[in-house]
């Protein structure tokens, strides 16, 4: 078993959750943050079943995830 840092935003149409640490995109959906969790660890289960140990980003894990809001001018 591996431990994933997992993103999940809340969205007005639902929730979308995104694993940290893959190479490639892996995303879960759902109405609720429990269903978006649960999909996007089925979908991370299938991409390493598809891809192996090469879609691991193995050189460089990352050990935080920091949510920022930072404003820019265009």
């Amino acid at each position: 078993m591996k431990q994933f840092k997992i993103i999940v935003e809340k969205h007005p149409e639902g929730y979308v959750a995104y694993p940290l640490g893959l190479k490639g995109i892996v995303v879960g959906e759902g109405d609720t943050y429990e269903e978006a969790l649960a999909d996007v660890k089925s979908a991370i289960r299938f991409h390493l079943e598809t891809f192996g140990q090469e879609a691991l980003e193995g050189d460089s894990p990352v050990l935080e995830a920091f949510m920022v809001e930072a404003g820019v001018a265009f």
